[in-house]
């Protein structure tokens, strides 16, 4: 007789660091700060992108947790949730620095998504940011509760292998 297998694998997306330019067409683990009531529209509904913002229209994200933690800014701590992300980032244009030729244009020029480096001048914090133009690249793994380890699983990642 065949023992018994577990068949579900779950798939951790890598977590690139900061400073690491994001390769193209690659899946990592990201982060979005919001609020519970709109974690929970997200996990049901799927992100919608911002109008605007510093790199335009797409949805903000962040390789680090430390700056997903902070929003929504005047939230009270109770209401925060972060959301780990899976994100596949397709074509990426590194905007390094304000004003930049193509700092709210890059999706119409063939990217999918945007990167900030971290300590470039573009960002208050001087941490790490991502514009992402497609909702759909973005999977929630788990909701987490900042400054606590509380978390639900969201999603495992076999599709993605």
């Amino acid at each position: 007789m065949w023992a018994e297998e577990d068949d579900s694998y779950s798939y951790e997306a890598p977590c690139l660091e900061s400073y690491a330019q994001p390769q193209e067409w690659k899946c990592y683990t990201m982060y979005h700060g919001t609020t519970k009531e709109r974690a929970e529209s997200i996990t049901r509904y799927g992100f919608k992108q911002s109008d605007d913002g510093m790199l335009g229209r797409g949805v903000y994200v962040s390789r680090d947790i430390n700056k997903a933690n902070r929003y929504p800014v005047h939230c009270p701590e109770r209401e925060k949730r972060v959301l780990k992300l899976c994100v596949n980032v397709g074509r990426v244009k590194k905007i390094d620095r304000q004003g930049h030729p193509m700092q709210k244009t890059w999706h119409h020029h063939g990217y999918d998504s945007a990167w900030v480096p971290p300590n470039c001048g573009m960002v208050a914090s001087r941490l790490e940011e991502d514009c992402i133009w497609d909702p759909n690249r973005i999977t929630v793994v788990e909701v987490i509760k900042p400054k606590n380890q509380g978390s639900v699983p969201r999603f495992n990642y076999s599709a993605y292998m």
